[in-house]
């Protein structure tokens, strides 16, 4: 017997729904459990626009907290109707240079040194890290997490390497933030089931705008 299922919204639909549990369960993980995020924080998440982070905006939003958002600048509307209170464009800013500080980065692109981050971490903060653009040749995705570990005991701040558990609990949960109007699925394209392979090649361009949907059906 499947235990790691759960109903349908009533509220999305069927594409909205099958978008969203790995994905959505990876941003509510990665807020909830590693960040701890309370009303009234400032979370910063990199990679807004992209599957997770669509997500991670609004539940972030729907958590209480403020949330800014970074993302390319053709992506910057689509985060603010996502929840954003601000927005950076990564390709005119770069955020770990900037005077603010935040309780939480929730990073899904990896493209900045653990340092730099921890420069913009509040010392009582945290540093999620969800994803990476870049793979060590040596210890391909696992030399991040693995730095990560390594350094953590010597800054303030907690550095938090996560790998994401669909369980039926959480799919519960992400049931009633969609219910309350909180939670939907951006969906960039739609493919055909013939058309899987132009999906995945489309997804590895790296530009993808909240989810692909592959239709299995007509």
């Amino acid at each position: 017997m499947l235990t790691d299922t759960a109903l349908k919204p009533a509220s999305l639909s069927f594409e909205e729904a099958a978008a969203m549990p790995v994905a959505a369960i990876t941003a509510l993980q990665a807020l909830r459990d590693k960040a701890r995020l309370q009303p009234g924080q400032h979370v910063l998440i990199n990679g807004a626009s992209g599957g997770v982070g669509s997500y991670a905006v609004q539940l972030a939003k729907a958590m209480g907290a403020t949330v800014t958002a970074v993302c390319s600048g053709r992506n910057a509307e689509l985060v603010r109707t996502l929840g954003a209170d601000h927005v950076i464009d990564y390709t005119q800013e770069d955020y770990t240079e900037g005077d603010t500080r935040y309780h939480a980065i929730i990073d899904m692109v990896g493209n900045h040194p653990l340092s730099a981050m921890l420069e913009v971490t509040e010392p009582d903060g945290v540093l999620v890290l969800v994803g990476s653009m870049e793979i060590n040749p040596w210890w391909g995705p696992l030399a991040r997490p693995l730095h990560a570990i390594l350094r953590s005991p010597f800054v303030s701040q907690r550095l938090e390497p996560m790998l994401a558990s669909v369980t039926a609990d959480d799919l519960a949960e992400l049931s009633r933030y969609a219910e309350a109007g909180q939670l939907t699925s951006a969906i960039d394209r739609r493919f055909p089931l013939a058309e899987v392979a132009d999906a995945i090649r489309y997804q590895e361009q790296g530009r993808t705008r909240g989810k692909v949907v592959i239709n299995v059906l007509p």
